[in-house]
């Protein structure tokens, strides 16, 4: 999964250029614009009441750009970012280690923050109400609670998985922004910020191409900018046309609508081994060797954007137009069974 060029979780090679091609402040923010205008405002209206920013809560696929908001944010705060992540904190002294060692105005970015346990929870409600830390001296008869007050900081999370938050630590977040997948126009625009940054010649219509099968994500296209650079200095001039953008996508297996070859296996199986008929997750895992929380988790939530593939009751289906990117052509709709009429009746209705 993780070697998939397509995957929107953060990989090695990700890490070495990414942080240099993030934005630092709001006016060099790509999209999301409903999310930056927010944004913008709460920022102007803390520092004009000279206070930290109300705690945050970003949402959404991986790779649209959480971490550089919250990056962005400090930045605009003119406060200092400490980033940790929900399976980093494993015990509940370890995120009083992080909060006591703040300063005023910091901004504490935690990613993965449905993944925090429970008793690390119960101690980040008074941080996050009260600014205040609950801590437990002693055992037994003898124990007791003192409270250590905190600097005034933000806490900003990050999740994928939005409906894994426990109801308690949500409403605790003033602030809840969803960010949502780009349009081939913004990442056109990320794709002309990052090849200024890392010296690439490409023109308006190579960028869009890119784009367009980006699955609408960021971190993708700046990594399929890369893989496409490659090819151009390789077969080409250097520089990217529309021509090398099309020969390095090719050479890639990635297809217009952003499709690799695992996903076209996917579907191809359930095409022709399956007859179009519907399929349970497990069989097509056993059919295509993948794992089956892999398929739900990662494969099937593009398909099912794009309504390539449908959930039913019965199982998976591949839809019209699944078959038409395909290249085959849909079974034919089974006509609806005819219900008997009752005795002494000259009529017969359809049975929807």
């Amino acid at each position: 999964m993780d070697e998939r060029l397509i995957t929107s979780s953060m990989m090695l090679e990700d890490e070495q250029t990414e942080y240099s091609l993030r934005p630092r402040f709001l006016n060099e923010y790509i999209g999301q614009h409903h999310v930056k205008e927010h944004m913008r405002i709460y920022i102007e209206a803390a520092k004009h009441r000279g206070e930290p920013l109300d705690h945050a809560l970003f949402y959404g696929p991986p790779g649209l750009g959480k971490t550089t908001l919250a990056a962005i944010v400090a930045n605009e705060m003119g406060g200092n970012l400490r980033v940790t992540s929900g399976p980093a904190i494993s015990h509940a002294g370890d995120l009083a280690a992080i909060l006591t060692n703040l300063a005023p105005g910091d901004i504490l970015f935690i990613d993965e923050i449905h993944r925090l346990n429970a008793s690390v929870e119960e101690v980040l409600y008074p941080a996050m109400e009260d600014y205040a830390l609950d801590i437990i001296i002693g055992k037994g008869p003898s124990a007791h609670s003192i409270r250590l007050d905190l600097p005034r900081f933000t806490l900003i999370g990050a999740t994928t998985r939005m409906g894994l938050l426990t109801s308690p630590l949500r409403d605790r977040f003033g602030i809840k922004e969803q960010l949502e997948l780009y349009a081939p126009e913004d990442l056109q625009e990320i794709i002309r910020r990052s090849a200024d940054i890392l010296h690439i010649e490409i023109d308006g219509a190579s960028a869009l191409e890119i784009a367009g099968r980006s699955r609408g994500t960021p971190r993708i296209v700046n990594r399929l900018l890369k893989r496409v650079r490659d090819y151009a200095q390789v077969r080409g001039n250097g520089s990217i046309d529309l021509s090398s953008a099309r020969a390095g996508l090719e050479m890639l297996a990635i297809d217009e609508l952003g499709l690799d070859k695992v996903d076209r296996r996917m579907l191809l199986t359930m095409i022709e081994k399956f007859g179009g008929r519907p399929v349970g997750l497990d069989t097509i895992a056993a059919a295509t060797g993948e794992d089956a929380t892999t398929i739900e988790d990662v494969y099937e939530p593009y398909l099912l954007q794009l309504g390539l593939i449908a959930r039913t009751p019965r199982g998976r289906m591949v839809l019209p137009a699944g078959y038409a990117h395909m290249g085959y052509a849909p079974p034919p709709v089974e006509a609806a069974p005819v219900e008997a009429a009752p005795a002494g009746s000259q009529q017969q209705r359809l049975d929807i």
